[in-house]
């Protein structure tokens, strides 16, 4: 099934199958891939599939939309080619499944079978977490930097994402650990949904939460402890309104 890698510098955030014909792209949170960067606009670009063949066009956004780093209004897209959206790109990846007796009959490969198991597990987990996440939808993430700070010692996360890491483009800085003070580019991030807000790790088992390494992605509890290299973040949450939960 062909898909696409969504990345943002180096790092794989996410990968997108495309199961149905057309996909939209932008900031909103209405489109089949969200992007949540001021320099993407609400609806950025649209993806679909056309006699077999895979376009991307322009929905007349404000930094226009690039494959392989040429501006394009719409272009058909071949295996490996990257559709630049702001400071993101799209990879597509053309894995066209073999066909004929020999298709049918051949097993599943594991790694597809370890990928179905994992998104099986995710969903009990986030089944199992959506009661005690309840609360926190109504609130507001926030994360406090206790050690090694690089920036702001606070952050609060109103996006629907934000990046931690060490480039200069995520929204917090981490200090690098180690002899030579080395740290991932995007090391993680924090995605808030309607039952909370979760760390994914980009690069597994860097970031820790609570001391444990964290592979995938963990829903966020009030005071959780999020280490990333030499900086030490607390996760709180806090009332999007506290005037409002105040009595009379």
């Amino acid at each position: 099934m062909p898909k696409f890698l969504l990345k943002f510098n180096a790092a794989v955030i996410k990968e997108v199958p495309l199961t149905k014909d057309s996909l939209t792209v932008g900031r909103k949170p209405d489109n089949d891939i969200v992007i949540d960067n001021p320099a993407v606009s609400g609806h950025h670009c649209k993806i679909s599939v056309q006699g077999g063949t895979c376009f991307v066009e322009d929905l007349d956004s404000t930094n226009g939309t690039y494959v392989n780093e040429k501006r394009v209004k719409k272009s058909g897209l071949h295996h490996n080619d990257v559709v630049g959206v702001a400071r993101h790109a799209l990879v597509f990846i053309e894995d066209t499944a073999p066909v004929g007796p020999a298709a049918a009959a051949a097993p599943k490969p594991p790694a597809a079978n370890a990928a179905e198991a994992a998104e099986v597990a995710e969903a009990a987990e986030v089944a199992a977490a959506q009661a005690a996440a309840k609360e926190a939808g109504k609130k507001l993430g926030v994360l406090k930097v206790l050690k090694g700070a690089v920036g702001p010692t606070e952050y609060e996360l109103k996006g629907m994402s934000t990046y931690i890491g060490k480039s200069d483009r995520v929204q917090v800085p981490i200090k690098g650990s180690g002899l030579f003070g080395s740290a991932p580019e995007v090391a993680a991030s924090i995605h808030r949904k309607p039952d909370g807000y979760y760390l994914l790790a980009i690069e597994e088992g860097y970031p820790t939460v609570n001391g444990q390494k964290v592979s995938g992605s963990v829903l966020l509890k009030d005071g959780d402890i999020v280490e990333c290299g030499g900086t030490t973040i607390q996760f709180n949450l806090k009332d999007i309104n506290p005037e409002a939960t105040k009595a009379p």
